[in-house]
């Protein structure tokens, strides 16, 4: 199939798909004497898992690393090692996103319960003064 079969089956413009082919992604097809590339059916399978590892977080780099240079040829450990790992940065990135939400919650509640006499000097200094007893 010609790059703009491909592009329609796949939702990819046909510009990305040359991008996943130079940048090593997807593998360099033969060109027809036209000049046009024509894909086999398993570049198909290729873009999918591309765009799929994207959206769940894995970097260009991550994914090149991790596809086989055939469908037949997945390091199913390294793969299960890739996706461990991808999960545990994912729990990480949870937890710190936790605590600057529970951070923001509280100063929040720092500054709606501002005292109806205080200024806003004060009412900041307050603010800060609890902000950073809480980092000690």
């Amino acid at each position: 199939m010609n790059i703009g079969e491909l592009a329609k089956r796949t939702g990819l413009t046909p510009s990305r798909i040359r991008f996943y082919e130079s940048a090593g992604l997807l593998q360099t097809v033969a060109r027809r004497p036209n000049g046009y590339r024509t894909f086999s059916p398993e570049a198909m399978l290729a873009l999918e898992l591309i765009t799929t590892a994207q959206q769940v977080g894995f970097s260009l780099d991550e994914i090149r690393v991790l596809l086989p240079a055939t469908g037949d040829d997945w390091n199913h450990d390294a793969l299960l090692a890739a996706l461990r790992r991808k999960v545990g940065e994912i729990e990480s990135l949870e937890a710190r996103l936790a605590r600057s939400k529970a951070q923001l919650m509280g100063l929040m509640r720092d500054v709606e319960s501002r005292p109806g006499d205080a200024d806003n000097l004060s009412d900041a200094r307050r603010v800060l003064s609890r902000v950073l007893s809480k980092l000690d």
